[in-house]
């Protein structure tokens, strides 16, 4: 069950802001580049995301229906890191059972408390030039 939106809203207007500087240098985080699929206005989104192999894994705590899930599925975005801008491609959809294992036990115990369940995937397809 996702959190609820006016969560997601108060996240948006207010903690997003604070976090957002620091977000892309902190370890299970990372700041989304990507650009609204109607607007054409570029969106920076914090998230807590965990690096695994050649792909980036984050939990959709609000649920698979937010809006920079919706722009980075239209096109391809980019994700800065511990400080490192990396080109990922449009995220898949990762079962829990796949998804959980690549988490830290500390994480996975919080998202069990917030019932979360689902997750996706950002696939590295590079650095930008």
């Amino acid at each position: 069950m996702p959190l609820p939106g006016t969560l997601a809203r108060f996240n948006r207007l207010f903690t997003n802001r604070f976090t957002k500087p620091f977000a892309n240098r902190l370890t299970g985080f990372a700041v989304l580049h990507h650009t609204g699929r109607h607007s054409g206005i570029g969106y920076e989104t914090p998230l807590n995301a965990w690096r695994h192999e050649e792909s980036i894994v984050v939990a959709l705590t609000y649920g698979p229906d937010v809006d920079w899930l919706k722009n980075a599925l239209a096109a391809n975005s980019t994700m800065v890191m511990g400080g490192e801008t990396i080109r990922v491609g449009r995220p898949v959809s990762l079962p829990a059972d796949q998804a959980r294992p690549i988490l830290p036990k500390s994480v996975v115990r919080a998202l069990d408390l917030l019932s979360v369940d689902s997750y996706v995937a950002f696939p590295i397809i590079g650095r930008p030039n």
